[in-house]
């Protein structure tokens, strides 16, 4: 029951290849849906899940960051009914601490599961000494990355660009700052590969290929 971990630059077509990956292996994609089942399972209400990764971080400037550790991402609301049948709401305040604690438990739960692939999400460090884990990265040039970008988003090219810049600055600065991590360290990952060398079906094959050749929980 094996777990691939896939890390993508923003517009190197890494979210169509996870995908891909996981109708051929018939693996589950781990996504807002699964981490909510999975919440159940380690005795989180799904409420308190948030889903709090490099996906929707934002770059914030060093001041910000040493004079505000503990700044509220997120509320969350849930429900409650007494006897008499009365409805309260209670209102928690999620700081960036808490998110990323839930979000490395889901990860690890669905790492026990097996059978998944987890993209992007600080899965790379959260299971990086975890057996049965493939790690990968997908990269792409910057032009590549940029006109793919362009196409899906509808944007001018310069719109384009700075977009898929910020993304990228977002999540490496995610994983500096949440795993102490440089994104796009090689030493990260078991594979590498750049998805302007192959499409999507081969890059796809590669991933199965290599994952199928893990032995004893390693590669």
């Amino acid at each position: 029951m094996a777990v691939i971990t896939i890390s993508r630059k923003y517009g190197s077509g890494g979210d169509e290849i996870a995908r891909r990956v996981c109708e051929i292996l018939g693996y589950r994609y781990f996504d807002k849906n699964l981490m909510a089942q999975i919440a159940m399972k380690v005795g989180l209400s799904e409420h308190e899940l948030v889903d709090y990764s490099e996906d929707n971080y934002k770059v914030r400037g060093f001041l910000e960051r040493l004079l505000d550790t503990k700044r509220v991402v997120t509320e969350v609301k849930s429900w409650t009914r007494d006897a008499s049948g009365a409805q309260t709401v209670t209102v928690e305040e999620l700081n960036e601490e808490r998110c990323i604690e839930l979000v490395r438990s889901a990860v690890r739960a669905a790492h026990a599961h097996g059978n998944v692939v987890i993209l992007g999400r600080g899965g790379q460090a959260i299971l990086k000494e975890m057996p049965g884990v493939l790690h990968v990265r997908i990269e792409a040039p910057l032009g590549a990355c940029v006109m793919r970008v362009q196409s899906k988003e509808n944007l001018s090219l310069n719109a384009a660009e700075t977009l898929t810049r910020e993304r990228d600055q977002a999540a490496a600065a995610y994983l500096n700052r949440f795993y102490g991590i440089n994104w796009a360290d090689p030493l990260n990952y078991h594979l590498t590969l750049n998805s302007c060398k192959w499409d999507i079906e081969d890059a796809a094959q590669i991933i199965v290929s290599a994952v199928s050749h893990l032995r004893g929980g390693d590669l």
